[in-house]
């Protein structure tokens, strides 16, 4: 039986061997360590195979917490001691940069939280197994469209892993439970709210069980009959219970449960100082918030510079953000625009007005428009500097690409966060620095202080 040796892991976390020209992916290995292997599926230019025996461990391998490792498509790194995850994960990084010809100047040490019972956002899919079999309520089966029944989840908070079993019992006994698809968890600091998808009408005695069940287990219910919109509080009295704290900048943000949040409070909270300090706005400065969605570095970058602006293509998330500043009595030093930014040109970022610097946060598709926008100016208009946060290494790489070999920036560091622990998914952050006419080499590259 044929070995492979494992040299490093891609983005689904499989191991990443060679054999006879072609790459052989290997589901559940690490690197460094020695497999014999099944073959699952071939192709013309690789194959995707799961260990048959595993003849030398890695040293970093350890014995993954959930029982449904392997079978669930959430933590596929749990079997991967954490720290060794993160330089995984930086390591994604990196290579992203070095396929467009960049490396940073400076790796920024990663930001990282706890291990368990971090994931305050969770989308939890509801089955009915046909002939009025039981309910399945988890999260998709690794590659698969089906569901995976969990029992137990670590990564939730233990509140909420500990409503599954209620919550299967709720869903039984509802009056068209097989068109109850999904259940989704928002967890503010002072409150748990789930949100109930519903195909076809609530009935009153359904209403009735929600209304218990929250009681009990102190939780408040939305209703979502059609898309994200449509999402209503069962009891008016709930509307605002949601919101999360960045205590440095003296902020609490109310949000709804369907709203985009970050899934780690904590590492949001590092997150946004890391943001906050790379950018190092002056008192003076003018700054644009690319992408701004609730504010969540809005805000807190309106109480170190003179003007802010949000910029945000949902108009419903522009409208609390503008709430959130006016609480907070910010309203005077920032303001916020709908505008889709996916669409932006080079006239469009100039009729803006001139920014000081830039911090953009954009979904997984990125942040092409504007990068390309950026490059397209005069030297004298574009900040000086930008901070980009992002959700795709892939995305960020073009996106830097255009900017330092297009625009001529200096990408001055990079680093990983580590938003989804045991998970593949790699957020990270970037600053870049603009000296004027000259730009690239020639540009004023200083770190703040106290950054690594």
């Amino acid at each position: 039986m044929e070995e492979l040796t494992i040299e490093s892991l891609d983005g689904q976390a499989r191991g990443i061997a060679h054999r006879a020209g072609k790459t052989v992916f290997v589901e559940g290995a690490l690197p460094g360590e020695r497999v014999t292997v099944a073959a699952l599926r071939s192709g013309a230019r690789h194959d995707v195979a799961r260990i048959e025996q595993l003849r030398r461990a890695s040293p970093q391998r350890v014995e993954p917490r959930c029982a449904s490792f392997g079978v669930c498509g959430g933590c596929i790194m749990q079997h991967l001691e954490p720290a060794a995850q993160v330089a995984v994960k930086q390591r994604m990084l990196e290579d992203a940069f070095a396929r467009v010809a960049l490396k940073p100047r400076r790796i920024l040490a990663p930001l990282h939280g706890l291990a368990w019972g971090y994931r305050h956002r969770a989308r939890l899919k509801v089955r009915v197994l046909p002939g009025a079999g039981p309910v399945i309520i988890g999260f998709h089966r690794r590659n698969s469209s089906y569901i995976a029944d969990i029992q137990a989840c670590h990564v939730l908070p233990a509140r909420v892993a500990g409503l599954l079993a209620p919550l299967r019992a709720l869903v039984a006994g509802m009056s068209a439970p097989d068109r109850i698809p999904q259940i989704e968890v928002a967890v503010g600091d002072a409150a748990i709210a789930l949100v109930l998808r519903h195909l076809t009408p609530l009935l009153g005695r359904d209403l009735d069980r929600l209304r218990e069940f929250g009681r009990r287990h102190a939780i408040v219910w939305w209703l979502q009959a059609g898309g994200p919109q449509t999402a209503v509080p069962l009891n008016q009295k709930d509307a605002d219970a949601l919101a999360y704290g960045l205590p440095e900048f003296g902020l609490r943000i109310a949000y709804r449960p369907t709203d985009f949040t970050q899934v780690n409070p904590l590492v949001n909270r590092a997150l946004v100082s890391r943001a906050v300090a790379l950018l190092d706005a002056q008192p003076g400065d003018r700054v644009a918030d690319l992408f701004c969605g609730l504010g969540n570095f809005t805000l807190p970058l309106a109480t170190r510079a003179r003007a802010v602006v949000g910029i945000e293509a949902s108009a419903a998330l522009i409208e609390r953000a503008r709430k959130a500043a006016a609480a907070h009595g910010l309203d005077g030093r920032v303001r916020f625009e709908a505008r889709n930014l996916f669409e932006l040109d080079a006239q469009g970022l100039r009729s803006m007005g001139r920014y000081d610097r830039m911090l953009m946060d954009p979904p997984r598709e990125g942040a092409r428009a504007v990068a390309d926008a950026l490059a397209r100016l005069d030297p004298w208009e574009r900040p000086a500097r930008i901070v980009y946060v992002s959700c795709n290494p892939l995305t960020l790489a073009r996106d830097a690409a255009i900017l330092v070999h297009k625009g001529r920036y200096r990408l001055g560091g990079a680093g990983v966060i580590n938003m989804f622990m045991h998970t593949a998914h790699v957020e990270s952050i970037a600053v870049f620095d603009h000296g004027g006419p000259g730009g690239g080499e020639g540009a004023d590259n200083r770190m703040p202080r106290g950054i690594a």
